[in-house]
Protein backbone atom coordinates (compact mmCIF):
# COMPACT_ATOMS: atom_id res chain seq x y z
CA UNK A 1 0.00 0.00 0.00
CA UNK A 2 1.45 3.27 -1.27
CA UNK A 3 1.96 6.32 1.69
CA UNK A 4 3.40 3.25 4.03
CA UNK A 5 5.81 2.73 6.33
CA UNK A 6 7.39 -0.49 7.59
CA UNK A 7 7.71 -0.55 11.36
CA UNK A 8 8.26 -4.04 12.39
CA UNK A 9 7.88 -8.05 11.78
CA UNK A 10 6.35 -10.25 13.47
CA UNK A 11 5.85 -13.90 12.58
CA UNK A 12 7.49 -13.49 9.44
CA UNK A 13 4.60 -10.67 8.56
CA UNK A 14 5.60 -7.30 7.57
CA UNK A 15 3.25 -4.83 9.45
CA UNK A 16 3.43 -1.25 8.07
CA UNK A 17 1.85 2.08 9.40
CA UNK A 18 -0.34 4.23 6.48
CA UNK A 19 1.00 8.16 6.45
CA UNK A 20 -2.90 8.76 7.43
CA UNK A 21 -2.08 7.08 10.66
CA UNK A 22 -0.22 9.60 11.65
CA UNK A 23 -3.29 12.27 11.50
CA UNK A 24 -4.92 10.16 14.18
CA UNK A 25 -2.00 10.39 16.42
CA UNK A 26 -2.40 14.27 16.15
CA UNK A 27 -6.05 14.74 16.49
CA UNK A 28 -5.71 12.39 19.56
CA UNK A 29 -2.75 14.53 20.95
CA UNK A 30 -4.73 18.06 19.87
CA UNK A 31 -8.11 16.59 21.58
CA UNK A 32 -5.89 15.77 25.21
CA UNK A 33 -4.55 19.02 25.16
CA UNK A 34 -7.54 21.36 24.42
CA UNK A 35 -9.26 19.20 27.08
CA UNK A 36 -7.19 19.40 30.21
CA UNK A 37 -4.37 21.29 28.73
CA UNK A 38 -0.97 19.12 30.03
CA UNK A 39 1.63 17.46 28.42
CA UNK A 40 0.80 14.29 30.43
CA UNK A 41 -1.93 14.56 29.17
CA UNK A 42 -1.70 13.94 26.05
CA UNK A 43 1.58 11.56 26.03
CA UNK A 44 -1.32 9.20 28.02
CA UNK A 45 -4.10 9.40 25.51
CA UNK A 46 -1.33 9.12 22.75
CA UNK A 47 0.13 5.79 24.70
CA UNK A 48 -3.41 4.83 25.05
CA UNK A 49 -4.26 5.02 21.42
CA UNK A 50 -0.58 2.47 20.64
CA UNK A 51 -2.02 0.22 22.93
CA UNK A 52 -4.91 0.10 21.24
CA UNK A 53 -3.85 -0.57 17.81
CA UNK A 54 -1.00 -3.34 19.35
CA UNK A 55 -4.73 -4.72 20.38
CA UNK A 56 -5.80 -4.41 16.29
CA UNK A 57 -2.13 -5.31 15.03
CA UNK A 58 -3.04 -8.81 17.46
CA UNK A 59 -6.32 -9.05 16.02
CA UNK A 60 -5.08 -9.08 12.38
CA UNK A 61 -2.27 -12.00 13.48
CA UNK A 62 -5.05 -13.83 14.37
CA UNK A 63 -6.62 -13.97 11.22
CA UNK A 64 -3.43 -14.40 9.54
CA UNK A 65 -1.52 -17.30 11.50
CA UNK A 66 -4.92 -19.06 11.07
CA UNK A 67 -4.97 -18.70 7.36
CA UNK A 68 -1.66 -19.59 7.41
CA UNK A 69 -2.46 -23.37 8.97
CA UNK A 70 -4.56 -24.05 5.52
CA UNK A 71 -1.40 -23.22 3.33
CA UNK A 72 -2.22 -19.28 2.91
CA UNK A 73 0.51 -17.17 3.67
CA UNK A 74 -0.25 -12.78 4.59
CA UNK A 75 1.77 -10.92 2.25
CA UNK A 76 1.44 -7.73 5.15
CA UNK A 77 -0.39 -6.16 7.52
CA UNK A 78 -1.60 -1.96 7.01
CA UNK A 79 -2.19 0.04 10.09
CA UNK A 80 -5.01 2.72 8.90
CA UNK A 81 -6.88 5.16 11.29
CA UNK A 82 -10.25 2.81 11.15
CA UNK A 83 -8.14 -0.41 12.01
CA UNK A 84 -5.81 -3.06 10.52
CA UNK A 85 -5.46 -4.39 7.38
CA UNK A 86 -4.34 -7.73 6.77
CA UNK A 87 -3.53 -8.87 2.93
CA UNK A 88 -3.72 -12.07 2.57
CA UNK A 89 -3.58 -14.36 -0.42
CA UNK A 90 -7.23 -15.57 -0.45
CA UNK A 91 -9.38 -16.37 1.38
CA UNK A 92 -9.99 -20.36 2.26
CA UNK A 93 -11.98 -22.37 -0.41
CA UNK A 94 -13.45 -24.17 1.99
CA UNK A 95 -16.50 -22.42 4.50
CA UNK A 96 -15.38 -23.87 7.47
CA UNK A 97 -12.06 -22.99 6.96
CA UNK A 98 -12.89 -19.40 6.21
CA UNK A 99 -15.29 -19.32 9.38
CA UNK A 100 -12.24 -19.78 11.54
CA UNK A 101 -10.07 -17.50 9.81
CA UNK A 102 -12.70 -15.13 10.28
CA UNK A 103 -13.31 -15.79 13.89
CA UNK A 104 -10.13 -15.52 15.01
CA UNK A 105 -9.60 -12.10 15.32
CA UNK A 106 -12.46 -11.03 17.23
CA UNK A 107 -11.52 -14.37 19.89
CA UNK A 108 -8.21 -12.89 20.33
CA UNK A 109 -10.04 -9.12 21.62
CA UNK A 110 -11.75 -11.32 23.75
CA UNK A 111 -8.49 -13.14 24.98
CA UNK A 112 -7.14 -9.85 25.89
CA UNK A 113 -10.14 -8.65 27.33
CA UNK A 114 -10.24 -11.17 29.65
CA UNK A 115 -6.37 -11.36 30.72
CA UNK A 116 -7.37 -7.53 31.42
CA UNK A 117 -10.03 -8.45 33.49
CA UNK A 118 -8.31 -11.07 35.56
CA UNK A 119 -5.70 -8.62 35.98
CA UNK A 120 -7.75 -5.88 37.22
CA UNK A 121 -10.01 -8.38 39.12
CA UNK A 122 -6.43 -9.49 40.96
CA UNK A 123 -5.55 -6.06 41.31
CA UNK A 124 -8.91 -5.93 43.31
CA UNK A 125 -9.75 -2.77 40.99
CA UNK A 126 -13.53 -1.80 40.57
CA UNK A 127 -14.99 -2.63 37.37
CA UNK A 128 -18.27 -0.62 36.71
CA UNK A 129 -19.69 0.47 33.36
CA UNK A 130 -19.77 3.70 33.79
CA UNK A 131 -16.29 4.59 33.86
CA UNK A 132 -15.54 4.18 29.83
CA UNK A 133 -18.40 7.00 28.93
CA UNK A 134 -17.15 9.16 31.95
CA UNK A 135 -13.34 9.02 30.38
CA UNK A 136 -11.66 8.65 33.92
CA UNK A 137 -11.57 5.02 34.28
CA UNK A 138 -7.99 3.21 34.23
CA UNK A 139 -5.84 3.16 31.49
CA UNK A 140 -6.30 -0.90 31.92
CA UNK A 141 -9.77 -0.82 32.43
CA UNK A 142 -10.87 1.38 29.26
CA UNK A 143 -8.76 -1.09 27.17
CA UNK A 144 -10.25 -3.84 28.27
CA UNK A 145 -13.76 -2.18 27.50
CA UNK A 146 -12.95 -1.36 24.02
CA UNK A 147 -11.52 -4.72 22.94
CA UNK A 148 -14.45 -6.27 24.04
CA UNK A 149 -16.43 -3.55 21.87
CA UNK A 150 -13.77 -4.56 19.21
CA UNK A 151 -14.02 -8.37 19.02
CA UNK A 152 -17.68 -7.68 18.90
CA UNK A 153 -18.36 -5.14 16.27
CA UNK A 154 -16.23 -6.94 14.21
CA UNK A 155 -18.74 -9.81 14.16
CA UNK A 156 -21.64 -7.59 12.61
CA UNK A 157 -22.68 -9.46 9.99
CA UNK A 158 -21.67 -6.79 7.20
CA UNK A 159 -19.11 -7.83 4.74
CA UNK A 160 -16.61 -7.83 4.40
CA UNK A 161 -16.30 -7.94 8.22
CA UNK A 162 -15.47 -10.68 9.88
CA UNK A 163 -19.09 -11.47 10.90
CA UNK A 164 -19.62 -10.63 7.52
CA UNK A 165 -17.49 -13.27 6.29
CA UNK A 166 -18.77 -15.87 8.67
CA UNK A 167 -22.16 -14.95 7.37
CA UNK A 168 -20.61 -16.05 3.61
CA UNK A 169 -19.15 -19.21 4.61
CA UNK A 170 -21.97 -20.20 6.03
CA UNK A 171 -24.20 -19.59 2.79
CA UNK A 172 -21.67 -20.97 0.95
CA UNK A 173 -22.53 -24.36 2.86
CA UNK A 174 -25.91 -24.57 1.56
CA UNK A 175 -25.29 -22.83 -1.82
CA UNK A 176 -22.80 -21.76 -4.91
CA UNK A 177 -20.41 -19.44 -3.26
CA UNK A 178 -20.14 -16.74 -6.00
CA UNK A 179 -24.06 -16.36 -4.71
CA UNK A 180 -23.43 -16.50 -0.89
CA UNK A 181 -20.90 -13.80 -1.38
CA UNK A 182 -23.70 -11.90 -3.37
CA UNK A 183 -26.13 -12.27 -0.17
CA UNK A 184 -23.21 -11.31 2.20
CA UNK A 185 -22.60 -8.51 -0.15
CA UNK A 186 -26.17 -6.94 0.00
CA UNK A 187 -26.33 -7.56 3.68
CA UNK A 188 -23.06 -5.56 3.95
CA UNK A 189 -24.18 -3.15 1.90
CA UNK A 190 -27.55 -2.45 3.92
CA UNK A 191 -25.71 -2.51 7.36
CA UNK A 192 -23.84 0.30 5.42
CA UNK A 193 -26.41 2.47 4.66
CA UNK A 194 -27.61 2.12 8.26
CA UNK A 195 -24.11 2.34 9.90
CA UNK A 196 -23.63 5.66 7.90
CA UNK A 197 -26.93 7.22 8.78
CA UNK A 198 -25.67 6.29 12.55
CA UNK A 199 -22.72 7.91 11.69
CA UNK A 200 -24.33 11.83 10.20
CA UNK A 201 -26.26 11.66 13.43
CA UNK A 202 -24.22 10.67 16.20
CA UNK A 203 -19.95 10.10 15.27
CA UNK A 204 -18.75 10.84 11.44
CA UNK A 205 -16.08 8.15 11.92
CA UNK A 206 -19.19 5.66 11.78
CA UNK A 207 -19.50 7.16 8.48
CA UNK A 208 -16.17 6.31 7.44
CA UNK A 209 -16.20 2.82 8.44
CA UNK A 210 -19.77 2.55 6.81
CA UNK A 211 -17.87 3.94 3.34
CA UNK A 212 -15.15 1.31 3.76
CA UNK A 213 -17.69 -1.45 4.29
CA UNK A 214 -20.01 -0.49 1.20
CA UNK A 215 -17.52 -0.23 -1.21
CA UNK A 216 -15.28 -3.17 0.06
CA UNK A 217 -18.27 -5.45 -0.48
CA UNK A 218 -18.81 -4.51 -3.88
CA UNK A 219 -15.11 -5.12 -4.48
CA UNK A 220 -14.85 -8.08 -3.18
CA UNK A 221 -18.14 -9.39 -4.66
CA UNK A 222 -17.29 -8.01 -8.29
CA UNK A 223 -13.48 -10.07 -7.75
CA UNK A 224 -15.86 -13.27 -6.29
CA UNK A 225 -17.65 -13.35 -9.69
CA UNK A 226 -14.93 -12.80 -11.62
CA UNK A 227 -13.74 -15.85 -9.90
CA UNK A 228 -16.74 -17.61 -11.20
CA UNK A 229 -16.79 -16.82 -14.06
CA UNK A 230 -13.04 -17.90 -14.75
CA UNK A 231 -13.73 -21.16 -13.15
CA UNK A 232 -12.47 -23.97 -14.75
CA UNK A 233 -10.67 -21.50 -17.55
CA UNK A 234 -7.09 -21.84 -18.49
CA UNK A 235 -4.52 -19.23 -19.88
CA UNK A 236 -4.87 -21.35 -23.65
CA UNK A 237 -8.36 -19.64 -23.40
CA UNK A 238 -7.62 -15.95 -22.95
CA UNK A 239 -3.81 -15.95 -24.74
CA UNK A 240 -2.90 -14.08 -27.69
CA UNK A 241 -1.98 -16.38 -30.56
CA UNK A 242 -0.92 -14.23 -33.37
CA UNK A 243 1.79 -11.56 -32.30
CA UNK A 244 5.00 -9.99 -32.67
CA UNK A 245 8.65 -10.62 -31.10
CA UNK A 246 11.85 -8.41 -31.77
CA UNK A 247 15.66 -9.19 -31.32
CA UNK A 248 17.99 -6.94 -28.88
CA UNK A 249 19.86 -5.86 -32.76
CA UNK A 250 16.13 -4.17 -34.03
CA UNK A 251 15.56 -0.70 -33.54
CA UNK A 252 12.91 1.08 -32.08
CA UNK A 253 11.65 2.24 -35.76
CA UNK A 254 10.93 -1.41 -36.43
CA UNK A 255 8.86 -1.50 -33.16
CA UNK A 256 6.95 2.25 -33.91
CA UNK A 257 6.09 0.30 -37.62
CA UNK A 258 4.64 -3.06 -36.13
CA UNK A 259 3.27 -0.79 -33.50
CA UNK A 260 1.11 1.19 -36.05
CA UNK A 261 0.46 -1.77 -37.94
CA UNK A 262 -1.52 -3.54 -35.49
CA UNK A 263 -3.38 -3.68 -31.63
CA UNK A 264 -0.14 -5.35 -30.56
CA UNK A 265 1.23 -2.64 -27.81
CA UNK A 266 4.41 -4.86 -25.85
CA UNK A 267 6.69 -6.92 -27.47
CA UNK A 268 9.04 -9.89 -26.33
CA UNK A 269 12.57 -8.96 -26.72
CA UNK A 270 14.95 -12.01 -27.41
CA UNK A 271 15.93 -14.70 -30.18
CA UNK A 272 13.59 -17.81 -30.92
CA UNK A 273 12.18 -19.83 -27.46
CA UNK A 274 14.98 -17.67 -25.98
CA UNK A 275 13.15 -14.17 -25.35
CA UNK A 276 14.48 -12.55 -22.38
CA UNK A 277 12.62 -9.29 -21.72
CA UNK A 278 9.77 -7.56 -22.59
CA UNK A 279 9.60 -3.89 -24.80
CA UNK A 280 6.41 -2.46 -23.25
CA UNK A 281 4.61 0.48 -24.85
CA UNK A 282 5.90 3.25 -21.78
CA UNK A 283 9.42 2.09 -22.52
CA UNK A 284 9.20 2.83 -26.17
CA UNK A 285 7.76 5.73 -26.14
CA UNK A 286 10.33 6.95 -23.41
CA UNK A 287 13.53 5.54 -25.89
CA UNK A 288 12.14 7.16 -28.36
CA UNK A 289 11.92 10.51 -25.98
CA UNK A 290 15.53 9.78 -25.15
CA UNK A 291 17.15 7.49 -28.08
CA UNK A 292 15.42 8.42 -31.17
CA UNK A 293 14.00 5.87 -32.95
CA UNK A 294 17.48 4.42 -34.53
CA UNK A 295 18.76 3.17 -31.48
CA UNK A 296 18.87 -0.62 -30.65
CA UNK A 297 15.64 -2.25 -28.97
CA UNK A 298 19.28 -4.37 -26.57
CA UNK A 299 20.15 -0.48 -25.49
CA UNK A 300 16.97 0.10 -23.11
CA UNK A 301 16.41 -1.12 -19.78
CA UNK A 302 14.05 -3.60 -20.45
CA UNK A 303 12.04 -5.77 -17.60
CA UNK A 304 12.60 -9.53 -17.42
CA UNK A 305 10.17 -11.78 -18.96
CA UNK A 306 6.98 -13.58 -16.93
CA UNK A 307 5.86 -16.70 -17.89
CA UNK A 308 2.69 -18.48 -17.22
CA UNK A 309 2.14 -22.06 -18.74
CA UNK A 310 -0.71 -22.85 -21.32
CA UNK A 311 -2.50 -25.20 -19.14
CA UNK A 312 -2.32 -22.84 -16.04
CA UNK A 313 -6.15 -21.82 -14.43
CA UNK A 314 -6.92 -18.48 -14.93
CA UNK A 315 -7.72 -18.13 -11.59
CA UNK A 316 -4.65 -19.19 -10.06
CA UNK A 317 -2.73 -16.99 -12.80
CA UNK A 318 -4.82 -13.90 -11.35
CA UNK A 319 -3.67 -14.77 -8.04
CA UNK A 320 0.14 -15.29 -8.79
CA UNK A 321 -0.18 -11.59 -10.60
CA UNK A 322 -1.28 -10.01 -6.93
CA UNK A 323 1.86 -10.81 -5.85
CA UNK A 324 4.04 -10.82 -8.93
CA UNK A 325 2.27 -8.31 -11.17
CA UNK A 326 3.18 -8.04 -14.98
CA UNK A 327 1.60 -6.22 -17.66
CA UNK A 328 2.39 -8.74 -20.45
CA UNK A 329 3.16 -12.99 -19.95
CA UNK A 330 4.66 -15.29 -22.65
CA UNK A 331 3.25 -18.85 -22.45
CA UNK A 332 4.47 -21.35 -22.95
CA UNK A 333 3.93 -24.85 -23.65
CA UNK A 334 6.12 -27.32 -23.60
CA UNK A 335 9.42 -24.85 -23.44
CA UNK A 336 8.10 -23.47 -26.38
CA UNK A 337 6.78 -19.58 -26.83
CA UNK A 338 3.31 -19.97 -28.22
CA UNK A 339 1.44 -16.86 -27.12
CA UNK A 340 1.23 -13.73 -25.23
CA UNK A 341 -1.37 -12.83 -22.22
CA UNK A 342 -1.83 -9.47 -20.39
CA UNK A 343 -5.02 -8.51 -18.17
CA UNK A 344 -6.59 -7.06 -20.99
CA UNK A 345 -7.21 -10.67 -22.35
CA UNK A 346 -8.26 -11.63 -20.03
CA UNK A 347 -11.10 -8.86 -19.10
CA UNK A 348 -12.28 -10.01 -22.61
CA UNK A 349 -12.59 -13.08 -21.39
CA UNK A 350 -14.90 -12.55 -18.56
CA UNK A 351 -16.80 -10.19 -20.28
CA UNK A 352 -17.67 -12.96 -23.32
CA UNK A 353 -18.13 -15.27 -20.47
CA UNK A 354 -20.32 -12.93 -18.38
CA UNK A 355 -22.80 -12.34 -21.76
CA UNK A 356 -22.76 -16.45 -22.06
CA UNK A 357 -23.66 -16.09 -18.92
CA UNK A 358 -26.50 -13.68 -18.73
CA UNK A 359 -27.66 -14.91 -22.31
CA UNK A 360 -27.80 -18.51 -20.66
CA UNK A 361 -29.88 -17.06 -17.83
CA UNK A 362 -32.27 -15.22 -19.50
CA UNK A 363 -33.06 -18.33 -21.98
CA UNK A 364 -34.00 -20.67 -18.90
CA UNK A 365 -36.35 -17.99 -17.30
CA UNK A 366 -38.04 -18.28 -20.71
CA UNK A 367 -38.41 -22.01 -20.64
Amino acid sequence: MKWSWKIARIAGIDIYLHATFLLLIYIVGISYWSQQGTLGAVISGVAFILALFACVVLHELGHSLTARRYGIQTRNITLLPIGGVAALERMPDNPLQEIRVALAGPAVNFVIALILYLYLSVRGSPIATEGLIAGDSSFVYRLMLLNVLLGGFNLLPAFPMDGGRVLRASLALRMDHALATQKAARVGQLLAVGLGLLGLLYNPFLALIAVFIWFGAAMENSAEQMKSLLAGATVREAMLHEFHTLSPEDTLEKAVALTLAGSQKDFPVGYPNQLTSILHHSDLIQGLKTEGDSARVGALNLVPITTADINEPLERLLERMQTNPAQVLCVKDKGQVVGLLNLENILELIRIHDAIAKHSNVHHRLL
